[in-house]
């Protein structure tokens, strides 16, 4: 498996991570993800090791804490040599400081993270989502203190725009508190907006991504096409928010996986997935799995390369006009040159 150092640090992570949102299937939205138990957990999670991943992702949100139960049980004994991340911010329950990114939610948050995983620390800690309502400052801070504490190892961002990101970085650099190191987001071939403003900002700034939902929450795993919708009920279905299944757009880009894949000989999930991770600024890839069948499969995405010219093809089918003022600055790219540009 190839490790890749994260920008501006000594920190070197495997190529893939090991997105466990698939664990316990609590909750109608995540129950159509998976309910992987313990048991299936624990196969999961040795096939990983056996292919070099060491690196497992979670949430306190993924089926409200049963993820990282589950995922503290399946690697309970071999803690040392594991990197562990989770998150926390969006809600965990109803009341009305049950939710943010701010101090006494933040630390409480992180101990039950640190309870249910059945650790005393967790490599990586991400704010899953910005909380405009909390000054950045206080987050940080909070955040440096939990380093000091030794309850994390470094710290990362999710879902954040470019000038929540270059806003918290600046506050970092001001007070000499820790920085995000990790921005975790949504890259695929269908959803290329990552593009626009955060890839050039992770570049520029050392700031690498972690790539969430590289298979467009399933629409590019090769079970999607023109004649066959996903099912009722199954996580495609369920993360129509990040494409259409119905959409030309994604047809487009599904026929040209399909013709790469037939030239690489390779299958559909395994090309799109080979795409994201040799983009520009991506450190790891997410990747998850229901079966052995799934994850073996999308192991086969890595130590591998496409061509020029297979690139040049997907690209082509997924390019789109970007939104103001990117489509402006693209006018100029003496003055902005692409990222993407070799």
């Amino acid at each position: 498996m190839e490790y890749r150092k994260l920008a501006g640090t000594g920190l070197s992570v495997p190529v893939f991570s090991f997105g466990t949102a698939t664990f316990g299937g609590e909750g109608d939205f995540f129950k159509a993800w998976g309910n992987t138990d313990v048991q299936g957990a624990k196969r999961l999670v040795d096939i990983c090791l056996e292919h070099g991943i060491n690196f497992f992702d979670t949430a306190n949100t993924y089926s409200r804490g049963a993820s990282e139960r589950i995922l503290g049980d399946a690697v309970k004994g071999r803690r040392g040599g594991l990197i562990l991340s989770t998150k926390s911010t969006f809600p965990m329950g109803d009341g009305p400081n049950d939710c943010g990114s701010f101090r006494a939610n933040i630390i409480k948050e992180l101990e039950g993270s640190l309870k249910r995983l059945g650790t005393d620390y967790v490599d990586i800690y991400f704010m899953h989502g910005f909380d405009a309502t909390t000054p950045v400052e206080e987050t940080l801070r909070t955040l440096d203190d939990m380093i000091t504490a030794g309850k994390i190892r470094c710290i990362g961002c999710s879902n954040f725009s470019g000038w929540h990101l270059m806003k918290s970085l600046s506050a970092s650099e001001k007070h000499g508190w820790s920085r995000y190191i990790f921005h975790q987001v949504y890259y695929s071939l269908v959803g290329r907006e990552y593009e626009w403003e955060l890839m050039p900002l992770a570049l520029d700034q050392k700031v690498s991504a972690m790539v969430w939902s590289p298979l467009a929450g399933g629409a590019l795993s090769g079970k999607i096409n023109r004649k066959t919708p996903p099912k009722e009920g199954s996580r495609s279905a369920a993360m129509d928010f990040v494409i259409s299944s119905e959409s030309e757009y994604l047809f487009k880009a599904v026929d040209a996986l399909y013709e790469v894949a037939e030239e690489t000989g390779r299958t559909v999930p395994q090309v799109a997935l080979n795409w994201v991770i040799n983009r520009p600024s991506v450190a790891n890839v997410i990747i998850g799995a229901r079966n052995e069948q799934q994850l073996l499969d999308n192991l086969g995405a890595a130590g591998w390369k496409l061509t020029d010219e297979q690139v040049a093809k997907l690209d082509a089918a997924t390019n789109t006009k970007p939104v103001y003022p990117y489509w402006h600055q693209n006018q100029f790219p003496m003055l902005v040159p692409s990222p993407l540009k070799k």
